[in-house]
């Protein structure tokens, strides 16, 4: 059974995303790009970032510009 935010995420695939995920290391770190998955993104450059939902602290869609 997906969860919540899964479902919420599997909605947006395709779309632009902002997440900013908890650092192992403490603090906070910020990705940006096009959800491909509901645990993957591919930002500006090309490169797959995947990131679990426990890191989550906050996310966003972001509107593209046009």
């Amino acid at each position: 059974m997906p969860t919540e935010l899964e479902s919420q995420f599997t909605e947006l695939i395709g779309l632009r995303v902002s997440i900013r995920l908890h650092d192992p290391e403490g603090g906070f770190r910020d990705i940006l790009g096009h959800l491909l998955t509901p645990y993957s993104l591919r930002n500006k450059r090309g490169e797959i970032i995947e990131f679990s939902h426990s890191e989550i602290f906050v996310w966003k869609r972001v509107i593209e510009k046009v």
